[in-house]
C-alpha cells in the first residue's frame, strides 16, 4: 500500500468506524465490485472515494465522474486524493476537466487543487487556464491568493513563454512577486 492510499484508507476507517464494508473496499481488487459501489444507491461519501480512488489508480475510467466530484468537494483531502487518482487516471477527458473547474469564478474557493492538478498534468488546457485563473486573481487583497500561488508555480513548472504577461502582472503582488520573478527565469 502506497503511502497516498494509506493516507486515504486512514481517514475513510476513522470515517467510518473501521467498518467492516470499509475494510472490504480497501482490501479488495475486484474492479467489477469497486465500480458497483459508485452506481449503488445510498452509498456513504467514503466508499464512493475509496472506490473512485481504488479504480482511478487502477486506470479504470469508470472512476471519472466521481473523482471529479471530489476534486471540486470542499474538504482538502478528498480533493487530494481526487487529484492524485486523476493524475494516474489517463483519462483524456481530465484537462477540460480540470481547467473547468480551475477557471470557474464562482467555485475559487476550491480550485487550489484543479489548479496544481493542470500543472502536473502539462495539457494543451493547463496554460491558458492557469493564466486566466491567475489573471482575475491579481488583486492585492484577493482572499484567494493560495490558488493564484498555485498559478503562478504551475505556469513556472509548465515554462510556457504565453504566460508571461500575466506572469509579469504578478511580479508586483506582495504575496506573488518573489514566485512570480522565480516563474519568469523559468520560461523558454
Amino acid at each position: 500500500m502506497d503511502e497516498d492510499f494509506r493516507s486515504l484508507a486512514d481517514r475513510v476507517r476513522e470515517e467510518s468506524g473501521a467498518s467492516a464494508p470499509c475494510e472490504r473496499l480497501i482490501a479488495t481488487e475486484d474492479t467489477e465490485e469497486l465500480a458497483a459501489v459508485l452506481t449503488a444507491p445510498r452509498q456513504p461519501l467514503w466508499a464512493r472515494e475509496t472506490a473512485a480512488f481504488r479504480l482511478g489508480c487502477a486506470g479504470d475510467r469508470r472512476a471519472f465522474e466521481a473523482l471529479v466530484l471530489l476534486l471540486n468537494h470542499r474538504d482538502p483531502e478528498r480533493c487530494v486524493s481526487a487529484s492524485y487518482a486523476l493524475a494516474r487516471l489517463g483519462d483524456p477527458r481530465t484537462p477540460r476537466a480540470a481547467a473547468a473547474l480551475a477557471t470557474n469564478e464562482l467555485r475559487t474557493a476550491y480550485a487550489l487543487h484543479p489548479v496544481r492538478l493542470l500543472a502536473a498534468l502539462r495539457a494543451p488546457e493547463s496554460v491558458p487556464a492557469l493564466t486566466a485563473t491567475l489573471g482575475r486573481l491579481l488583486a492585492p487583497d484577493e482572499p484567494h491568493w493560495r490558488v493564484a500561488l498555485a498559478c503562478v508555480e504551475g505556469l513556472g513548472r509548465l515554462g510556457d513563454s504565453r504566460a508571461r504577461p500575466v506572469l509579469e502582472a504578478a511580479r508586483t503582488h506582495p504575496r506573488l512577486g518573489a514566485a512570480a520573478r522565480e516563474a519568469l527565469g523559468r520560461l523558454a
